[in-house]
C-alpha cells in the first residue's frame, strides 16, 4: 500500500534515493520501474491527489489507446497504477509545489517544497506534464475574497451544493458534466442550475450537450448566453451574479454558489528558474536516458522535448523506462544493474510479491 506522508519537521530533511516532481501517470510508472530496480521513491505533487490530468480534467472520459487496455477511464488508469506500485510503496506529499532545486557538494540535490518540506535526494524525476495546474480565475470586483466559500473552480464535496442556487460558467466537459450532475435527479440535485457560456457552442463532449438542452426544454435547468460581467452581493455574501449578453443586456441571476470552469493554466513555475535547459516551456532531455542538461535529473512525459517527441502517455511509460535505468548509475555506482525480466526473474517476483510462474508440463 502507498504510504502517505507523515508529518513533516521543517528541522530534517527526508533523505531518498528518488525525488519524482509529478503523480501523474507517468509519474506513478516511474515508481513502478524505479522500484524493479530497488530504487526508494518520494512523489512530490501539487494537486491533493494522485493522477495528473486524468483526475484533474477527465476522471469519468474514455481514454483508449493505453496497450492492453481497450478502455478506461482516467480515473480507473490512476487506480490500475497505483495498484501497481503498492508492493514498492512509494510516499506521497500532495499539496505542494516542489520550488526549489540545488545541488550538494556531495553529488546529491537539496529540494523544498511550499510547505516547508525538505528532500535530499541522489536522483530527480520531472514528471510535471506541462506544468502544475491552476485554474483560470474571474476577474472581477470581490471574486477573490469570495473564493472557497461561493465562488469554486474545483468540485470536491457535490454534497455542498446539493438544494442550492447554482450558475456554472464555462462551456467545456467540466461546466457541462457538472451542470447535468447538479439538475438531474439525485442527492445531489441543486435548486436551480443556470450554465454561463459566452457562445451557443461547446468545447464538450457532443453527448453531454444533447443532455444539458434536453434538461433545458424540460425546464430542469437554464442555459444563458453571455459573460459573467459583476457580482450583486448583500452585505459580505454573493446574492447573484450579472450576466451580460451579446447584445450588451446584462441581467442578474440569483446565486448562492458559482462554480467557474474557464480551465486550467499549466505554468512551468519554479522548474524555470532551476538553470536546465529549456526549449519552448519544456525541458531539453536525451533519448537514451531522459536525462536533462543537469546529470541526475531526469524529466519523463509532457514536460520535456526531443527530436520526433509525442505527447502520449504510452510515450512516457517508455522514457521511465529508460530514466529509470539512466538513474541507477547514480543511485548505485559500484553495481552494475542488468535487465531483468518480471516473467522469469525471482528477485523482481520477490519485490512484487507474486509467485513465479511455472512453465512445467501439467
Amino acid at each position: 500500500m502507498t504510504r502517505p506522508a507523515a508529518p513533516e519537521s521543517a528541522l530534517a530533511a527526508i533523505e531518498t534515493d528518488a525525488l519524482i516532481v509529478g503523480a501523474g501517470p507517468v509519474g506513478l510508472f516511474q515508481v513502478f520501474e524505479l522500484g524493479l530496480l530497488d530504487i526508494e521513491a518520494h512523489v512530490v505533487d501539487a494537486l491533493t491527489e494522485p493522477g495528473g490530468q486524468c483526475i484533474e480534467l477527465y476522471p469519468d472520459k474514455p481514454i483508449y489507446d493505453i496497450p492492453g487496455v481497450p478502455m478506461c477511464t482516467g480515473r480507473e488508469l490512476t487506480e490500475r497504477l497505483l495498484e501497481q506500485i503498492r508492493p514498492f510503496a512509494p510516499t506521497f506529499h500532495l499539496g505542494q509545489e516542489v520550488t526549489a532545486l540545488a545541488r550538494r557538494e556531495d553529488g546529491r540535490f537539496d529540494i523544498g517544497t511550499s510547505l516547508g518540506t525538505r528532500f535530499v535526494a541522489k536522483t530527480v524525476f520531472i514528471a510535471a506534464g506541462v506544468g502544475a495546474f491552476q485554474p483560470r480565475k474571474l476577474h472581477l470586483q470581490g471574486a477573490d475574497t469570495l473564493e472557497d466559500r461561493q465562488i469554486f473552480y474545483r468540485v470536491r464535496r457535490p454534497q455542498d451544493f446539493a438544494g442550492k442556487h447554482l450558475v456554472i460558467a464555462g462551456g467545456g466537459d467540466s461546466a457541462l458534466d457538472w451542470a447535468i450532475h447538479f439538475a438531474q435527479e439525485g442527492a445531489h440535485r441543486a435548486a436551480s442550475v443556470v450554465l454561463v457560456h459566452r457562445r451557443d457552442g461547446f468545447r464538450a463532449a457532443p453527448a453531454s450537450v444533447a443532455r444539458m438542452r434536453e434538461l433545458c426544454d424540460a425546464m430542469q435547468m437554464q442555459f444563458l448566453v453571455g459573460q459573467i460581467s459583476g457580482l450583486e452581493t448583500a452585505g459580505e455574501r454573493m446574492a447573484g451574479v450579472k450576466v451580460t449578453s451579446p447584445d450588451g443586456l446584462t441581467r442578474v441571476v440569483p446565486a448562492e454558489a458559482l462554480l467557474v470552469f474557464y480551465g486550467l493554466s499549466p505554468k512551468l513555475g519554479p522548474i524555470a528558474q532551476w538553470g536546465l535547459a529549456i526549449e519552448r516551456k519544456q525541458l531539453v532531455v536525451d533519448t537514451e536516458k531522459f536525462e536533462t542538461s543537469e546529470p541526475g535529473v531526469f524529466a519523463v512525459g509532457d514536460i520535456n522535448t526531443y527530436p520526433g517527441k509525442k505527447k502520449l502517455i504510452l510515450c512516457g511509460f517508455h522514457e521511465a523506462a529508460l530514466a529509470a535505468f539512466g538513474a541507477a548509475r547514480y543511485v548505485f555506482p559500484d553495481k552494475p544493474v542488468h535487465l531483468q525480466y518480471t516473467t522469469t526473474s525471482p528477485k523482481l517476483h520477490k519485490a512484487l510479491g507474486v509467485e513465479p510462474p511455472s512453465f512445467d508440463d501439467e
